[in-house]
């Protein structure tokens, strides 16, 4: 069953989603070659307890950390571990989530540790692009298959494949609520997108084939080709004046460290 909120629950959304993009900032500004994992789990959840939240992921269905660290092939729900060192070159998805006064924000970006190849560069710039085109779709009286539409004729218009097992979803007080939002789709196919719906777009894109595997972790999801990944996402509020993005710039919050994302 979808869960609609009122324009006054949109609007305490706002805070969960300021903290977990404040979270998802200071990790961004924190990767640069050598840095471990769990050195970037570790500020993401000082930055959202200072802030007054609580980790969304940490010992979601035993999920152990507070945030997902996914690197050049992992595509979702890597664990930061303290032997996973980041080197230059490699990309990082990072996704971050909050829970403040009980609503939940999550979102994620794709960050370059040092300087990246011409080709992941490109991977990352497209599927950036798929979210902001994806969240355009995001109105009252049109389709989920819109925003699937939007990402799918965008990512492979540019040679990528399109994830099919992970999805976007619904998002409120729980984590992930109705309805599920796929990656791809027909135009005016699936469930009509009404005011007061709020959903977690996230474009997962790869460099090759769209079939996936899950590392002996039982989190892990990486591409089967090992080609590499990038995952971008946004909280979206539906309404009558068109989506609203939750998981805004997040200055806000306290973060200890410079630096942010587009």
């Amino acid at each position: 069953m979808i869960k609609f909120k009122t324009s006054a629950e949109i609007e305490s959304m706002k805070a969960a989603g300021a903290v977990s993009k404040a979270a998802l900032r200071c990790v961004g500004a924190a990767i640069v070659p050598g840095v471990r994992a769990l050195d970037l789990d570790r500020i993401a959840e000082s930055v959202i307890r200072a802030n007054g939240g609580v980790p969304a992921f940490k010992g979601y269905m035993g999920f152990p950390s507070s945030i997902c660290c996914s690197v050049n092939d992992q595509i979702v729900h890597g664990i930061p571990t303290d032997d996973v060192v980041v080197k230059n070159g490699d990309i990082v998805s990072i996704d971050t989530g909050a829970i403040v006064n009980g609503w939940v924000g999550d979102n994620a970006w794709t960050f370059f540790c040092g300087t990246p190849s011409l080709q992941d560069k490109e991977l990352c710039e497209v599927t950036r692009d798929c979210l902001k085109i994806a969240i355009k779709q995001a109105v009252p009286g049109n389709h989920l298959g819109d925003i699937g539409h939007a990402v799918q004729e965008h990512a492979e218009r540019h040679g990528f494949g399109v994830i099919r097992d992970y999805a976007g979803h619904g998002i409120g007080r729980e984590m992930h609520e109705e309805p599920s939002v796929r990656n791809f789709g027909h135009k005016g196919r699936g469930i009509k997108i009404q005011e007061g719906m709020v959903l977690a777009i996230e474009p997962m894109i790869v460099r090759g084939a769209y079939q996936t595997q899950v590392e002996r972790n039982r989190w892990t999801v990486v591409s089967r080709d090992h080609s590499t990944a990038a995952h971008y996402e946004n909280t979206v509020a539906v309404t009558a004046d068109g989506p609203v993005i939750l998981t805004s710039d997040g200055k806000g919050p306290w973060c200890p460290l410079e630096g942010g994302v587009a």
